[in-house]
């Protein structure tokens, strides 16, 4: 990732920012809502830590055969995907509650996804919220050599089949987790000193790491091995199963919001310098998908209303579908850019033909 200081400017002659903040503000205000979760969103959390944890302790205490535990460790995937975009993403954006010691407590929700609030936290909170569509900047948009999100990326002979391989290296995200990419991501933020809020100490965020991690085998690997008479390789290909279909939706919900063709991916000038604002720039880089298919919005956990939750990332996703008008509206009244796609279809098939366009040769691009 560079080095480069990255600033945007900090005067909005045209006030939009300013603008709709306050019109926001006004929303929240007059309704006598709060901006965090709801029983709506209480209710959600229930279904959805159902959906992943009652699977597992199906498999572990009724004998099921093999072909009932498959289906059920697909549920627990679906589950575990629906607990990350949910809850665990509101927890770590302070925006489940009012309290913070409760957004602590679902944001850690992520230890039993196999992931890391530190890291996590890092990598969404501050590089991809505050860099967006950045390259070197936003780590969503690196993907190391296998995969070309920008045409920023130096292109390779193998990206030209990207469009079509890319689907099955998404369902590895969650896997990765577990394996390998934790243990880099805290080496290289610890050295860096990036943190969200005050940098924890060091040791003691190693040591989080290791106990998570170790807490997390012994659940998921470990116990079903002593618990259960399957063989060893079908609780891997079980827990597999479960990461892979967790994998998948996750990152596809999250590639539709800024690796499609609406979504511009910016560099700053020499010095750094970004043309537009933050508050702008997140107009510019990011993309709505599905927001009147009541059930991408109620399992997307919002995450298809993008562009209000990179506006507002301490709203609670419930909140989205009402203020996504105002936003709306007033990007339309400053003749700025609000790019959405009417459906989930539309905007899947503009992610893989804008991975296909990307695999080309660069020369050949613009023929």
């Amino acid at each position: 990732m560079s080095r480069t200081t990255i600033k945007f400017p900090r005067r909005d002659p045209s006030q939009f920012f300013k603008t709709l903040n306050k019109r926001v503000n006004d929303y929240f205000k007059d309704n006598k809502l709060k901006k965090t979760g709801n029983w709506q969103l209480y209710l959600k959390t229930i279904i959805m830590f159902t959906l992943f944890l009652a699977p597992y302790f199906l498999i572990l205490t009724l004998g099921l055969p093999n072909w009932a535990n498959l289906l059920l460790t697909i549920v627990m995937g679906i589950g575990m995907a629906g607990v990350g975009m949910n809850v665990m993403h509101d927890g770590n954006h302070g925006s489940y509650s009012n309290k913070k010691l409760v957004n602590k407590f679902m944001g850690g929700s992520i230890y039993i996804l196999a992931g890391n609030v530190y890291n996590w936290q890092v990598q969404h909170n501050v590089l991809h919220h505050t860099y967006t569509n950045i390259h070197e900047h936003d780590e969503d948009m690196e993907a190391g050599r296998i995969l070309r999100f920008s045409e920023h990326v130096e292109w390779k002979k193998h990206h030209k089949f990207q469009h079509y391989y890319s689907v099955f290296l998404y369902g590895l995200l969650t896997f990765n987790w577990v394996i390998t990419t934790d243990f880099q991501q805290m080496y290289r933020y610890m050295k860096r000193k990036l943190s969200y809020g005050k940098l924890p100490s060091t040791t003691l965020n190693w040591t989080t790491l290791a106990i998570t991690k170790s807490l997390y085998v012994i659940i998921w690997i470990v116990l079903p091995m002593l618990l259960l008479d399957i063989a060893w390789y079908k609780i891997f290909l079980g827990f597999f199963i479960m990461h892979y279909v967790a994998g998948v939706i996750l990152s596809v919900t999250f590639q539709l919001a800024h690796i499609v063709d609406e979504a511009d991916t910016p560099l700053p000038d020499e010095n750094g310098n970004m043309k537009n604002t933050w508050a702008v720039h997140q107009l510019f880089t990011t993309v709505n998908f599905g927001t009147k298919n009541k059930i991408v919005n109620w399992f997307t956990g919002g995450l298809n209303h993008q562009v209000e939750h990179h506006m507002f990332p301490n709203i609670s996703h419930v909140h989205y579908t009402k203020i996504a008008e105002i936003v709306k509206q007033t990007a339309k009244e400053f003749n700025l850019p609000y790019h959405e796609y009417k459906t989930t279809r539309k905007a899947i098939i503009s992610h893989f033909s804008h991975l296909k366009e990307l695999g080309k040769k660069p020369e050949m691009q613009y023929q």
